[in-house]
Parts: C-alpha cells; structure tokens; sequence
C-alpha cells in the first residue's frame, strides 16, 4: 500500500498541468543530470505564458535558466506571439529569478489570465512585437 500526501497530489497536478496539449516543456541536461527545466504554455494566439522554470541547487548560477529561457522565447517568437507572460513568488528566494527576467527584457505588470494578484506573487511581461 503506498499512501500519497497532500503535497504528492500537488505535484501530480503540476505535472498534469505542464502535460496539456497547449504547453511546450524543455529540460536542461549537463553530462548526463537534469539541470533545470521551463514551459511555454499558450494563452491565445499572440500570447503565451512562461511556466515551471526550475534550476537545480547544484546548477544554479552556471547559465541554466538562461539557456532555458532563451529556448522558449525563440519557440514564442517562431509562434508569432507578441507577448509573453510569467507569474513567480516574492521575497528573497526569487530575486535572482527576478533578475534573470529583467535582465532579459521582462516588466513588472498585473495579474493576467486566471491568476489572482496576492503577498506572495508577482507578475512580469515582454514585448516580443
């Protein structure tokens, strides 16, 4: 018998989430480990939504989440989206996600889509016209 905890039903609907037919996931592999990983997922047809970009501890200031994140944006460019949307968490654990964002050009803006402004996220934009 395997019992699942509430967090084991969160992960399984994340994954769930990133397994929909309009999300495009890409991993990052280094001498044969996982890196770090990121998804585009599609708002409408000129839009797309920046999800689930992770950088393991052991990787992380090495370029991971840039590699990554240039990958989706030229996967949003080739799809013609002229924005392109991401929802991340507050405080110091993300400021180096927050400046890995700005330095490629994102902007603070408000909630979009379904999500629910709250202390705890922040939303960010690009102009890809």
């Amino acid at each position: 018998m395997h019992a699942h905890s509430p967090a084991d039903h969160a992960h399984a609907l994340a994954v769930a989430s990133l397994q929909a037919p309009d999300v495009t996931f890409w991993t990052a592999w280094r001498d044969g480990a996982l890196c770090g990983c990121g998804a585009l997922r599609a708002l409408d047809a000129t839009s797309g939504e920046i999800k689930s970009m992770r950088t393991r501890a052991a990787y992380r200031g090495q370029g991971v989440g840039q590699a990554v994140l240039e990958e989706i944006l030229r996967e949003a460019r080739a799809r013609d989206y002229t924005r392109v949307y991401l929802e991340t968490g507050t405080g110091p654990a993300f400021a180096a996600a927050h400046a890995l964002y700005r330095k490629n050009g994102f902007d603070w803006c408000g909630a979009f889509g379904h999500y629910i402004a709250s202390t705890f996220n922040v939303f960010m934009v690009k102009s890809l016209a």
